[in-house]
């Protein structure tokens, strides 16, 4: 995705570091919805390093299914009512289910983006002495667009406002972790030893962070 092997190289392992905190908080959780949300966002860490270096191309199909399996999985958490007590609890709760939702579903489609460009690029090729089939094809088929294919190619021009989203979401959970750091030191020093503050803002800062920059590369 990035012609510059030291991002790419960064954000893998920023990915591979996310997915292996949420492995071990899934390892480590009593409840079954809680092994679940975290073993899909090891899962979407894991899709999301792998097209950074577009690995198994082939199982495309496969992972926009399971990420938007996912999505709608937060999605119903949630919206389910208060009384389902394993799912998302409180506003802060459902908000937080939502923008995983959120998250799930732009993997989805930057999974299926850079599976358009990938098709794109296939059928660009033409071999020497002549027109390639898939070329051909393509040429014969641009004249008449399914409604299917006009829909992908406007995929692009979702890169620029998700390169946005993420952007700001990444600012937020950046600000939230800079808050909590503030409040649990100064409870620290009222009340004496504490419980060290979550890392969940800062990974979700990063991932964020990751999402808004392979976006931009994507509308570059």
């Amino acid at each position: 995705m990035f012609n510059i092997p030291a991002i790419t190289w960064t954000l893998t392992a920023v990915l591979l570091l996310g997915g292996s905190y949420h492995v071990l908080q899934a390892t480590r959780s009593h409840h079954v919805t809680d092994r679940v949300n975290y073993s899909l966002h090891a899962l979407m860490n894991a899709l999301m390093a792998a097209m950074l270096w577009n690995l198994a191309p082939s199982t495309m199909l496969a992972q926009i299914a399971v990420l938007a399996g996912a999505a709608l999985w937060f999605i119903i958490q949630a919206v389910a009512r208060p009384e389902f007590k394993i799912l998302c609890a409180g506003s802060q709760g459902r908000l937080k289910c939502a923008y995983h939702s959120l998250s799930m579903a732009g993997a989805a489609l930057m999974a299926t983006m850079m599976g358009q460009m990938t098709t794109t690029a296939s059928h660009e090729i033409v071999p020497p002495g002549g027109t390639s089939m898939p070329h051909a094809h393509h040429a014969m088929t641009a004249a008449t667009p399914t409604t299917a294919t006009a829909t992908l190619n406007h995929l692009p021009n979702l890169a620029i406002p998700l390169t946005i989203i993420f952007a700001t979401a990444a600012v937020v959970f950046l600000i939230f972790l800079l808050c909590a750091r503030v409040t649990t030191t100064t409870l620290r020093h009222a009340a004496g030893p504490m419980r060290s503050v979550r890392p969940e803002h800062g990974l979700e800062a990063l991932g964020a962070a990751v999402m808004a920059l392979m976006f931009a590369a994507l509308a570059a």
